[in-house]
């Protein structure tokens, strides 16, 4: 059997860091246009089929959507992943170069995974102009803190100006949002879906749009899971501690929380799971996980089956 012919990238600001297997080749070209264009030529010539990289911040991007676009199979994987490889293989030792070659080694060894396509170039923009407009709001909140908290007359003139300025460009980045979906049909009907759901407004429809992308195409626990939303147990011997929820797309659990708080209060069928579930002993925040996760399943489902909010959803069980 002909072993896959797979590449290791590592990402840093000016340079790829590369590695072929099974030949063990290493090369490195510069992270820009030129450089990419080199690369995807490389790994076409060399008859490349697999490339992993290293979720670097966005870093990766253009050298991913490059290489996606030459009908490679590329896969971004967490920093988290690649560095339980190395302790896994009982390396300690770490550069560019050897990481790019860990990255080749973790792609011969784990499985393919075929849901986290990279994005289009529209789709990262539009991501990038939501995950700015959180970036907006979170300054927002740091200002005016410190509005409430200063006495000096100068100062609080500084911080209520920089308030106004933050607001503006937070409406214009909304607006240019808006336009966006505006343009492209595809995420205008998933937005018009999400809508009809009563505690999904347009920040969290847009938030689950940009940052779940895959809403839709997955099943309800993998869905839960990618949002952050599904308990995993860690047990061993006799120590059994509560299940606990965390990691994956924070941005999506942060928003799913708020609507939550209004879907308990305006959604009928929300509002009814959730008094079960304290009346049933629950604690508060556990009961808000829960009805979170059946909005994700939800929405999910409503995507996927391209029709609008029913209240008859929410009386029985997750699709």
């Amino acid at each position: 059997m002909t072993a896959q012919c797979v590449a290791g990238i590592d990402v840093s600001k000016a340079r790829l860091d590369v590695y072929v297997l099974p030949q063990r080749l290493a090369f490195d070209f510069t992270n820009d246009a030129a450089g990419i264009a080199q690369l995807r030529q490389k790994l076409q010539g060399l008859g490349v089929e697999r490339v992993v990289l290293e979720a670097t911040g966005g870093l990766e991007y253009c050298a991913a959507r490059t290489l996606a676009d030459a009908e490679l199979s590329v896969e971004r994987v967490q920093p988290g992943r690649i560095r339980a490889f190395r302790t896994v293989l009982g390396k300690r030792a770490k550069s560019d170069p050897l990481d790019a070659k860990l990255a080749a080694r973790f792609a011969q060894a784990m499985p393919e995974e075929q849901a986290h396509s990279v994005p289009s170039h529209q789709a990262e923009a539009i991501r990038s102009l939501s995950a700015r407009r959180r970036e907006l709001v979170d300054l927002l909140v740091q200002e005016k803190t410190r509005l409430k908290m200063s006495r000096d007359p100068v100062v609080l003139e500084s911080l209520k100006i920089t308030i106004t300025h933050l607001k503006q460009e937070r409406a214009r980045i909304e607006a240019l949002l808006e336009s966006a979906f505006e343009k492209d049909a595809a995420l205008a009907r998933k937005n018009e879906l999400l809508r009809t759901i009563p505690g999904i407004g347009p920040v969290v429809a847009t938030t689950l749009i940009t940052d779940l992308p895959e809403l839709g195409s997955l099943n309800r626990h993998a869905v839960a899971s990618l949002g952050g939303l599904a308990p995993h147990p860690e047990r061993s011997g006799i120590s059994r501690p509560g299940d606990h929820i965390g990691g994956r797309r924070a941005c999506v659990r942060t928003a799913l929380y708020m609507a939550v708080v209004c879907a308990i209060r305006c959604n009928p069928g929300l509002k009814t799971f959730y008094k079960r579930l304290v009346d049933g002993g629950k604690p508060h925040k556990v009961a808000i996980v829960a009805v979170a996760r059946k909005l994700i399943v939800l929405a999910n489902t409503l995507i996927r089956t391209d029709a609008p909010w029913n209240p008859e959803l929410a009386k029985g069980p997750s699709v």
